[in-house]
Formats: C-alpha cells, structure tokens, sequence
C-alpha cells in the first residue's frame, strides 16, 4: 500500500502544536505518530495489540523518555498511565473504533490534571460511511456536534476544533456510494499524497474548511 507521507506531515503538524511535554498516544499502532514525540519529555505510547506495542519498542530502542503498555481504553490498566503525570493526550483515528467512546473520552480525561489536552483527530460525516470504515472496524463517523456532544459528557471543554481535508471528503464519498470500494487503492493515495495534499494544507492553513474528511479537536479538562 502507497504511504501518504505528505498527509502525515500535514497531521503531524496540526497535532504536535498542540501538545505539552508529557504526552499519552492512545492507540500508537507500531509507531509511526509516536516518532514525531520523542523529543518531549515522557511518551507514554498505548495499544491494544502486543504485537504493535512490541514493534514500537522494537523501532526506538534505549529510549529513556518511551514507556508502553498493552491496553484497552476504558480499562483499569489504563487508568494507571496517571502515575506518569501526563499533561496532555493524542488519539489519532482511534475513537472511532472503541464501542463505548464516551467512557474512552472520560478515562483520557481522568488521567490528566485540570488544564490537561486532550488531540482527537476522528472521520467525519456518517454520510461518508461507507465499506471502508466497516472493514476498518469503525462503529461511526463523526459531526462538530456529536464531539461537542461527547466533550461535554466528558467534562471538556473546547479549545478548537475544524474540519480538514476537503479534497478526501469527496473521494471518501465516491469510495463508498459510487465505487463501493473496500479499500484505497495505491494509485488513489499515490496521486492524493504527491499532487492534492501540497496545494490543499496550504489553502486549509489560511481558510478552515466548512466540511472535510476528518475532524481535529483539541478538548481541554477544565
């Protein structure tokens, strides 16, 4: 599968901005977001898989500032990563696949002290929804409303928050109501990464889109 390296970068700035020195990434995969932290303090890198939590450890060994645990969110273990004193939280494209996500939102909140970030970037619009979030194991997409919704829940407040990616908005949708795809395929991601993302992160840098294919949102615990 063709990496988009240059949507990557675009995400990676927007997220990394709005962290603090001692960060949790709930949901680290193998580490390709979790790379861009090792300059903070402590990193406390979460996943539900062992054997993505291995390969992290495996790619960035003899890292004083890296802890990892294996866990679900919400879970008792998680409620652990406290004892790290975190002052800020990064969850990419992972709340979309946790059933009960408000009870995920609240645990993150827990962890952090009052003032403490929490970085959600999620899929937005359930009209986009489509075979590619079922076989990525996604139980929704997301609206401005709905993570307004779910912040309040979760005794957060909201910082920022604003669509991103236009250009993807319409892929997505004719990925899933026209060409009923089950995946990207590399030629998509290959012209989307080299040709539209460049142009697109530019122009959404000056102007915030009124929709897009995800949503950022940077909560804070009051």
């Amino acid at each position: 599968m063709a990496e988009a390296k240059n949507y990557f970068a675009w995400q990676g700035r927007l997220v990394t901005r709005e962290l603090g020195r001692r960060v949790v990434e709930v949901g680290c995969g193998v580490g390709n977001f979790t790379q861009l932290l090792l300059d903070r303090e402590a990193v406390v890198a979460v996943d539900s898989e062992r054997d993505c939590v291995e390969r992290l450890r495996s790619r960035y060994p003899d890292r004083p500032n890296l802890y990892t645990l294996v866990s679900n969110i919400p879970s008792d273990a998680f409620a652990a990563v406290a004892r790290y004193r975190p002052d800020s939280c990064v969850c990419l494209n992972v709340l979309e696949h946790i059933e009960n996500d408000i009870a995920a939102l609240r645990q993150m909140a827990g962890i952090l002290a009052p003032g403490g970030v929490i970085v959600l970037l999620v899929p937005a619009f359930p009209s986009l929804y489509g075979p590619i979030d079922r076989k990525l194991g996604h139980y929704r997409r997301y609206t401005r409303r709905a993570v307004r919704r779910l912040a309040d829940e979760a005794g957060l407040r909201i910082r920022r928050m604003h669509y991103m990616n236009v250009a993807g908005f319409f892929g997505w949708w004719m990925n899933s109501h026209v060409f009923r795809l089950e995946e990207q395929s590399p030629g998509q991601i290959g012209i989307f990464d080299r040709w539209i993302v460049p142009v697109e992160s530019r122009i959404e840098s000056l102007i915030p889109p009124p929709f897009g294919q995800s949503l950022l949102a940077v909560l804070v615990r009051g």
